[in-house]
């Protein structure tokens, strides 16, 4: 693995020379439940990026149909509407990622006790999905249904054909994500003494088959610009912090993240077919601009994750009855 030419530990990233302007993002605003819903109702996307779930096993069960759309008003002020799939709301399941963040409102029954501080679990693993698979205020371009879907940022449209130009001569090139394009970054943290390692299989163990799970999420509009931010400087490099595994750094700077019950995610997961893992999520709600040559060293350097390209993303969930009560 390829030394870092700053080795020291970060604890904090402040965000000035990554930050979207004020001006370059918008409140999303939701109808939401759409007219005409019953809390039952469905709409889907998938999840899915290699998950500890498929050890598990998902199952899907009857309930309503849903033949209606959500409207979203844009970034660029125009009205966009998210179709819903039809089909049977999967049965029996806790709530479910992603969602709204903006939309506190959630019916799911299904409680359990949030996860710790990331500082006091182990990191186990770090990995992309290209587009924000959330909706946030920072992230409420609808970029369509499915793996490739999901939302950008604000500030996405409008790039100079330098920021939109990639580097030549790079040891490794970052798979799936291009100059301009929106990723949403997941650091998953687990309760169990576990390594980071690759795919969200390193997050538990055969003595700690149950691990109470948590990950903070990051969206970015990536860009060629040195003086947008160092990738590098969230990545796990070997760092212990009183004995747990840590990322060098985690982002700071984009707002206060909005905390909430949830499930993993993914293309391979919809509304008919959830995930059964119980996550707590730390979502921030404002995008940074991030450097693409820095995810391409990322990859070049061999992270411990085997992480080489940026994943699809699971559609919105917006049923109520897949969805906790944001606190």
């Amino acid at each position: 693995m390829t030394s870092l030419r700053a080795p020291c530990l970060l604890t904090l990233v402040t965000f000035a020379a990554g930050l979207l302007p004020l001006e370059a993002w918008a409140e999303a605003k939701v109808t939401y439940p759409p007219a005409g819903h019953g809390d039952g109702q469905a709409t889907g996307h998938d999840n899915g990026h290699g998950s500890a779930a498929s050890a598990h096993g998902a199952a899907q069960n009857g309930s309503q149909t849903a033949a209606h759309g959500v409207t979203q008003s844009t970034a660029s002020g125009h009205a966009a509407t998210i179709p819903e799939e039809s089909g049977a709301l999967c049965q029996g399941f806790g709530p479910q990622t992603p969602r709204d963040i903006g939309n506190r409102h959630g019916l799911n029954p299904a409680g359990f006790t949030l996860a710790p501080p990331p500082e006091e679990m182990n990191l186990c693993n770090i990995h992309t999905h290209t587009n924000a698979e959330h909706l946030g205020p920072g992230f409420s371009i609808y970029a369509g249904p499915g793996e490739h879907g999901g939302f950008k940022c604000a500030g996405s449209q409008g790039l100079s054909d330098v920021e939109l130009t990639r580097p030549h001569g790079s040891p490794a090139r970052f798979e799936g994500v291009e100059p301009g394009d929106t990723i949403e970054v997941h650091w998953v943290y687990s309760s169990c003494a576990v390594a980071p390692g690759p795919g969200l299989g390193s997050c538990l163990s055969e003595a700690c088959s149950n691990p109470e799970l948590r990950v903070e999420s990051q969206v970015f509009l990536v860009v060629n610009d040195p003086n947008a931010l160092d990738f590098r400087d969230f990545i796990y490099f070997g760092t212990m912090r009183e004995g747990r595994y840590q990322a060098r750094g985690l982002p700071t700077g984009t707002g206060a993240p909005v905390v909430f019950r949830g499930s993993t995610t993914g293309p391979s997961y919809s509304q008919q077919v959830c995930s059964p893992l119980q996550v707590t999520w730390s979502v921030r709600p404002r995008c940074a601009r991030l450097d693409i040559s820095t995810l391409d060293a990322w990859a070049g350097m061999g992270n411990v994750f085997e992480e080489t390209h940026s994943h699809g993303v699971r559609r919105l969930v917006t049923a109520p009855a897949l969805l906790s009560q944001i606190e």
